[in-house]
């Protein structure tokens, strides 16, 4: 089990740094292509698009097979979309590459949810997943230092052939360890949307969407909040980078461990208690350097400490939904970036200090709170 764990592991990692990438090579791959910094945002955007359009499409196409298969196909696209990023010859092309990069992510996600559950040893699910998921918190760890690194060496290139190379490698070891698993029960294309009828699968995807928003608030606008405000020196932000990256993977990692005893929707409602307590802290008390640091990683540890939890119910409240039910996890949490990036830059548009972001975000993991409390009390004591 815990070969095959780490295989489907490597896939998220993969996935995590083609992500998040971008990110630290933006001025880059803007200045190669002779565009702004602006339109080359969009790239992100393209990525994010992708996500949502890709989860929903190539699970409604291969979900009479076997669960295996897909994987494999879902790394023959990531494989195929990072050699045409490597050798993109536009920004039209390349552009074209990140959203076709975007597309296996949720449905990824997804899909091996389902294999992580069904291989783990009773009542160590959440763990299990957790264990896959975690490889998208480690690529965040190093992502951005290795994307800077790569860069400076020779090109930005070079990350998207690690990418290949990464994602070739991975399908051999998810080819040689994940067991074989056969299809979920085809109950028809339009079975396949029918779990979206209860209230359950709702109130997780509103409390993974409502959670994000308020967390990527504040988080889309950590550099200058962290530099302008809690005066930390500008070369010291790819450490704080790695800081915060090492509470994604703790958070992830414990998040799954206390939600196999506590129950998911309890970790959940914990993790987001969490972000609102660090986002109230942070909004009146970014001026101290220690506790602003401190506050951030806390903060990006109880982010990624309910993505497990989140997985784990969506699949347990998608009967014959399962493939979707997972993949959706992954579309809420990108739109959380998207929308949380937009309603945190409101308040600096108005010319608020960075720290009203929190504020801001403060709201939404409120909101997040409040779904999830709804959930625990019609629904938890039925699964805990």
């Amino acid at each position: 089990m815990k070969r095959a764990l780490i295989s489907l592991a490597m896939g998220t990692f993969g996935l995590g740094i083609t992500e998040f990438v971008m990110m630290a090579i933006l001025p880059n791959v803007a200045s190669d292509f002779s565009v702004s910094i602006p339109v080359a945002g969009h790239l992100i955007s393209a990525y994010a698009l992708g996500v949502c359009v890709g989860a929903p499409m190539l699970l409604m196409l291969g979900r009479t097979w076997p669960l295996k298969r897909i994987i494999l196909m879902l790394c023959g696209i990531f494989i195929s979309a990072s050699a045409l990023m490597a050798v993109s010859p536009s920004y039209a092309v390349f552009l074209l590459a990140r959203f076709c990069a975007g597309l296996p992510h949720g449905a990824y996600f997804g899909v091996t949810s389902i294999v992580a559950d069904r291989i783990s040893p009773d009542g160590k699910s959440a763990f299990a997943v957790a264990v896959v998921s975690v490889g998208m918190a480690i690529a965040n760890l190093i992502g951005i230092p290795l994307g800077t690194w790569l860069t400076g060496i020779l090109s930005w290139r070079l990350v998207f052939i690690f990418s290949c190379v990464w994602g070739i490698a991975t399908l051999l070891a998810i080819w040689k360890f994940v067991p074989s698993i056969p299809p979920l029960p085809n109950i028809g294309f339009k079975g396949t949307f029918r779990f979206l009828k209860h209230l359950a699968p709702w109130l997780v995807i509103l409390g993974t969407l409502l959670g994000n928003c308020g967390v990527f608030c504040y988080y889309s606008y950590i550099a200058p909040l962290l530099t302008n405000i809690s005066g930390i020196p500008t070369e010291m932000m790819t450490f704080m980078m790695v800081l915060a990256g090492a509470g994604m993977v703790a958070g992830n990692l414990s998040g799954g461990k206390i939600s196999d005893k506590a129950g998911p929707g309890h970790m959940g409602r914990y993790g987001v208690m969490t972000m609102c307590l660090m986002l109230a802290i942070i909004f009146f008390f970014s001026q101290n350097t220690i506790v602003s640091v401190v506050c951030m990683v806390i903060t990006t540890a109880a982010l990624f400490s309910v993505s497990a939890p989140q997985q784990l119910l969506l699949l347990r409240y998608s009967d014959g939904g399962e493939l979707l039910g997972g993949a959706m996890v992954q579309i809420a949490f990108n739109l959380g970036n998207a929308i949380g990036a937009f309603a945190g830059g409101v308040p600096i548009s108005l010319g608020m200090t960075y720290n009203y972001c929190a504020l801001v975000g403060l709201c939404f993991t409120i909101m997040a709170l409040v779904a999830y409390t709804l959930f625990i009390r019609r629904y938890e004591s039925r699964h805990a």
